[in-house]
């Protein structure tokens, strides 16, 4: 399976490079209409010729990805939940077969898509669309999902970003456990069933960790920490800029020494498996996208999720009787815990980060991230008060939970929030008994939720929750509407909170 990169060489670059659309994702989804070798000749023997017009000539020998989602008009004299209902089947998508030439990766089940540009499926983004699936009675979707994505464990050893061939060099947040977890309520053995696949992808996560020793102390996932744990850190296995972004990712290097340029096209794909694409959270100079750190980073979130795989692994493995496996797990598990404790909790923050582990030291960067210990159980009880306390008095905003406190040009910074950071923390605050600071951000996240539909006829991606009448910052493109995790974020806070609801 190759991307249009590795496909069309030059040609590609030529497309990429000039702006003939304003979204480089609109090539790399675009389908050939002839084999790959006949269009690279064509644009050989074409270009040779005067009056070659390069856009034309994609127009021709390409089929352009359609954004369908814009032909749906919303119902604002609907409720947003009812409105919700109708667009679950807008965005499902059904089985997929493989397409010569097409960046698609086939899938055997339905599947159902975040909306707008994303014209595929998500790793991360489809856990917070579970949910939401989960509330409104749709567990045939989330049972073809997640059949979906054992399939591309199965097949390409990992879960990918999403089903396309120019994401295979990176994965998402780790969700797959959680995501049996939704099934495993109804469905306790549906744990044993899935154990090859998840513990497949543990194995992903932790490929390499042989090779760690005192001169080599991280190697693609994962970290030896100074006192000998093995925690993990966001990674890409390529070093050039991604074919879905591939001129502002060219520009990050403009002017770089060519050793520079890797790095930092690898820091700013690492990113990207991160799902924080971008934040500050990730740069040693907060103003500049050059300085962007990750792969030094421990993050906070991602061995929160590690940890959850593992103790997922230990109870898979009680079930099927296997008393020495689980053992083994529940104690890779308890070890995180710990590491994730030691380095991970800021007592002079009051809150959780993460560390930076070539400095030795926590980032003074404050994320929402932070709250992933507490929807995770890591967390102690004193621990968890003092987060609650942070997230209140920093976090909190008039519509909802903000990403991180500094004002920035990029999408995952203040003043905007994301759907999955108001779940995460939300159910943080439940998890330790903190009901009042959940309630306060899941109404105000809500509520504008609700403003915006009522106003435009959209559920979107992200919401600026510091002044509920702007529209969001830092945008890494046109912002999306449709839209997946918000959606089903949405309905869970919902039937979360329904007695209250009712009551107000």
């Amino acid at each position: 399976m190759k991307s249009h990169d590795e496909l069309f060489g030059d040609f590609f670059i030529e497309v990429q490079t000039s702006k003939i659309f304003k979204d480089y994702k609109t090539f790399v989804d675009s389908t050939p209409k002839y084999e790959c070798d006949e269009i690279f000749k064509m644009y050989r023997d074409q270009k040779k010729k005067g009056n070659f017009d390069l856009e034309t000539f994609v127009r021709e020998t390409f089929i352009l990805p359609e954004i369908n989602y814009d032909k749906y008009q919303s119902d604002t004299t609907l409720s947003v939940n009812s409105h919700i209902n109708n667009l679950w089947n807008i965005l499902t998508r059904q089985a997929l077969q493989e397409i010569p030439g097409s960046s698609l990766i086939s899938l055997p089940h339905s599947y159902v898509i975040p909306g707008g540009r994303f014209r595929e499926v998500f790793y991360w983004d489809s856990y917070f669309i579970m949910l939401g699936l989960q509330t409104c009675g749709r567990m045939d979707l989330v049972h073809s999902m997640v059949e979906n994505f054992s399939y591309l464990i199965d097949k390409l050893g990992f879960i990918p970003n999403g089903n396309r061939t120019y994401f295979l060099t990176r994965s998402q947040p780790p969700f797959y456990a959680l995501m049996l977890d939704l099934l495993a309520e109804s469905e306790p053995n549906v744990l044993v069933k899935y154990l090859p696949f998840l513990e497949k992808e543990y194995n992903f996560w932790m490929s390499g960790k042989e090779k760690l020793h005192e001169g080599s102390r991280a190697h693609q996932r994962v970290v030896l920490m100074p006192d000998g744990e093995i925690l993990n850190r966001y990674w890409d296995d390529k070093c050039v800029p991604r074919p879905e972004a591939y001129g502002k990712d060219k520009s990050y290097g403009d002017n770089l020494a060519p050793g520079e340029k890797s790095l930092i096209y690898l820091n700013v794909r690492a990113a990207c498996e991160s799902g924080w694409d971008f934040s500050t959270r990730w740069f040693k100079d907060q103003e500049k996208m050059q300085s962007i750190f990750i792969t030094d980073i421990i993050p906070v979130d991602l061995n929160s999720l590690m940890y959850s795989i593992e103790e997922t692994l230990e109870r898979a493995y009680r079930l099927k009787g296997d008393e020495s496996m689980a053992n083994h797990y529940s104690a890779l598990a308890n070890n995180r815990k710990q590491a994730t404790l030691k380095y991970c909790w800021d007592e002079k923050s009051a809150f959780f980060m993460d560390y930076d582990f070539v400095e030795k030291k926590c980032t003074p960067n404050y994320s929402i991230a932070g709250a992933f210990p507490l929807f995770l159980k890591l967390a102690s009880e004193e621990q968890a008060a003092k987060s609650a306390q942070t997230l209140e008095q920093l976090f909190l905003q008039p519509g909802g939970f903000v990403t991180t406190l500094k004002s920035s040009e990029f999408q995952w910074d203040y003043p905007n929030g994301w759907a999955p950071m108001q779940w995460t923390t939300i159910k943080g605050l439940l998890n330790y008994n903190h009901t009042q600071i959940a309630w306060e951000g899941a109404s105000r996240w809500m509520a504008l939720n609700d403003k915006v539909f009522k106003e435009e006829g959209k559920m979107i991606e992200k919401y600026n929750v510091l002044d509920c009448s702007s529209d969001t910052g830092g945008n890494e493109y046109q912002l999306q509407d449709g839209f997946g995790w918000t959606n089903g974020v949405y309905m869970k806070l919902h039937e979360t909170f329904k007695d209250k609801f009712q009551n107000t």
